[in-house]
């Protein structure tokens, strides 16, 4: 196995866009022979941004050190990029990749450009997909949300996360009451971040089994506790769904390691960043 070195430097600037700037680290491919390609990296939602980090680092620079150039972006309202979260929405993120696919072209040394999605970044990267003009060769799918409406309200119980204690906690119904305040147009302010009832929306529509994309090998990396057990129902009618949709190169590898996007304190999976790199290693063996 090719022992992979993590001293490649990144390039930070800023990406003009038709909405500001967005912060970005450009890793470029560090073998002298040849470049296979480049990632653009999409973060997941809210903190799970902030907890991944040193994860999605240490990913690209060993991607970089293997041919592959990878382009960080903190999408609109995250990170240090322009915006407020408020005013954040799913469109205005998708235009960012369109942005970030653009700037490759021109400034990257290969016309190869893969998508690489972690939480609901991976859904955030197939909804963009499945109506891009471009075609993407590899898309990499990092723990991805199966649905937008669980998704949505997992978060939204951080909201209530301080009244488990009190005798007024009534659970699923206060969850109800705060997407029916969502689904009216209000901004709700959940666990510090100001979520818009129009992106709220979108997510909550999201669906990992209607995002179907045709003409990209997808590498579903699924973050388990044994790697011998079965393929859970839900993620197995999901493979089915693609495979009659025309989708025979969804590919799924499970990995098991802590939920580090989600760990109180910052937690790493060298597993992960192993497995896929070294599926990528061999990938560009093959061609």
């Amino acid at each position: 196995m090719r022992k992979i070195s993590e001293t490649s430097p990144a390039k930070p600037f800023f990406l003009e866009t038709d909405s500001g700037k967005r912060f970005c680290l450009y890793h470029t491919p560090q073998l002298n022979t040849q470049s296979y390609g480049t990632f653009i990296y999409i973060h997941p939602f809210g903190e799970e941004m902030n907890k991944s980090r040193r994860m999605a680092a240490r990913q690209a620079r060993a991607f970089s050190n293997i041919g592959y150039g990878v382009l960080q972006i903190d999408l609109f309202g995250c990170g240090d990029s322009f915006g407020e979260f408020k005013e954040a929405r799913w469109d205005i993120w998708k235009q960012d990749i369109l942005f970030a696919t653009q700037w490759l072209k021109k400034n990257a040394s290969t016309s190869i450009i893969n998508l690489w999605g972690l939480r609901l970044g991976a859904l955030l990267a197939l909804d963009f997909a499945c109506n891009s003009e471009d075609r993407f060769d590899n898309i990499l799918l990092w723990q991805p949300v199966l649905n937008g409406k669980s998704f949505l309200t997992q978060f939204l119980r951080l909201q209530l996360a301080n009244k488990l204690i009190s005798e007024n906690y009534q659970g699923m119904q206060e969850i109800g009451a705060l997407r029916s305040s969502l689904a009216a147009g209000s901004t709700l302010e959940v666990a510090g971040y100001d979520l818009a009832s129009d992106l709220a929306v979108a997510i909550e529509n999201l669906r990992i089994s209607n995002l179907v994309v045709l003409e990209s090998n997808v590498h579903w990396f699924d973050v388990v506790v044994d790697t011998n057990q079965s393929i859970s129902p839900a993620k197995a009618e999901v493979m089915r769904k693609w495979k009659k949709e025309g989708n025979n190169s969804l590919h799924m590898h499970p990995i098991s390691c802590l939920y580090f996007w989600t760990t109180q304190e910052i937690t790493e999976c060298p597993e992960l960043i192993s497995a896929t790199t070294q599926l990528f290693i061999k990938d560009h063996h093959e061609l």
